[in-house]
């Protein structure tokens, strides 16, 4: 034989496992095999737990229609090698199973069952329906293969109904995060109704934390179940309920390892739209660079940061304002005059510090003051005059900002 021969024959469906039953049993072995559905029925019902109670309702009727299905098409088959006509019977078995909350387990054992006691009848009739040792060995074989291929049937129709059991969810977690970015925050029925739908139980306080979209799964799956998630806006938000719980920190800071997620404020449920405004707000400026950190970073400890780009322009007018008397200067006389501003505030005044901190000579920094509270006209001497001008130098880039305007 050639090797296209080969490759041919090699590459030639298998028949049926049926199809070596002869055709002369699906006469002889007619009586038997219908009349095992009741005892079928009755002997899964008394072995099964989760069926013992339930053949009244929708998957009882779909039961017995199953096993009815099963036995007329079992005996239509041996002798041809023709495919299952119809497996829609026991893809929706499946589909009901997971309907009812149950795993495959217990229909597993069910086809497990039938299969034994249909094989168990036939057995204890072999001396009517005269068929040879082969051929029984032929028949049991084509009964298991055949009781596998129901089996697999209503495999794919649990998944099929976990797939739409998993998308509904999803669509009503989503509908939660995405109610809850808005404002006003949704009132306590509302929040309720919502998180009820999705499955989330309203916690007692929440914080919102914001991320990546394309890190939100990664971080979902090393979380415990209870948080809900979503995609608004293209960022990945995520409610997390008691975040400042035994453990809870440890937990968020090892989800977000190889990635960063800003963290809102800790509320109660009625608050949410302050956490997730507030942690949208710190993602922002940690995206440009504004706001540092790695990893797990809490909004609350950069409140200055926030408070100073809460509002640009008044911010911009802040600087413009209180530090005026700088865009009056050299571009080097302003740096030196920042430099040595910044030092003398972060000391609270210190002058010797504020000379440590610059590597000069103490009376440097004297000169240099002296010299500031003049332009100051006096605003450096006054408690709330210094902190303006503090939060001027801190709003980032004051020195730049001056020489460009």
């Amino acid at each position: 034989m050639s090797d296209g021969l080969c490759e041919a024959a090699e590459d030639a469906p298998r028949p049926h496992p049926w199809a070596a039953v002869p055709a002369t049993a699906r006469e002889r072995l007619e009586a038997v095999v219908l009349d095992a559905g009741d005892e079928i029925i009755k002997t899964v019902r008394a072995e099964v737990a989760e069926y013992a109670l339930s053949m009244d309702g929708e998957f009882g009727r779909r039961l017995r229609l199953g096993v009815s299905v099963a036995l007329d098409q079992f005996l239509d088959l041996l002798g041809t090698d023709a495919a299952l006509p119809d497996t829609r019977v026991y893809f929706e078995l499946g589909r009901v199973e997971h309907r009812h909350g149950r795993t495959m387990d217990a229909l597993q054992s069910a086809y497990r069952i039938g299969s034994r006691v249909l094989w168990r009848r036939i057995a204890a009739s072999g001396d009517d329906h005269g068929l040879e040792p082969d051929a029984i060995f032929r028949l049991a074989e084509a009964l298991f293969a055949y009781i596998e291929q129901l089996a697999a049937a209503s495999v794919s129709g649990y998944a099929y109904e976990q797939s739409l059991a998993a998308g509904s969810r999803q669509a009503r977690q989503h509908a939660l995060v995405e109610r809850l970015c808005r404002a006003p925050a949704p009132e306590a029925a509302e929040f309720e109704a919502l998180a009820r739908e999705a499955g989330w139980p309203v916690p007692k306080s929440v914080a919102a934390l914001v991320l990546a979209e394309e890190s939100l799964g990664t971080v979902c799956r090393r979380l415990p179940p209870d948080v809900a998630a979503s995609v608004v806006d293209r960022v990945g938000v995520l409610f997390v309920p008691d975040p400042d719980g035994p453990g809870r920190a440890d937990a968020l800071a090892d989800a977000l390892r190889g990635t960063d997620g800003l963290l809102g404020p800790t509320v109660a449920p009625d608050q949410v739209t302050r956490t997730v405004t507030r942690a949208r707000a710190a993602w922002a400026l940690h995206l440009e660079g504004q706001l540092p950190g790695e990893g797990l970073v809490r909004s609350e400890d950069h409140l200055l940061v926030l408070l100073l780009h809460a509002d640009v322009t008044l911010t911009a007018d802040l600087v413009a304002q209180r530090l005026e008397p700088l865009r009056r200067m050299t571009a080097a006389a302003r740096d030196r005059a920042v430099t040595t501003l910044t030092a003398w505030l972060d000391a609270h005044g210190d002058v010797g510090e504020a000379a440590t901190r610059l590597h000069v000579h103490p009376q440097t920094v004297r000169y240099r003051l002296a010299r500031l509270k003049e332009a100051f006209a006096g605003v450096l001497d006054d408690p709330v005059g210094r902190l303006e001008v503090a939060l001027a130098l801190r709003a980032g880039g004051a020195a730049a900002t001056l020489a460009e305007s």
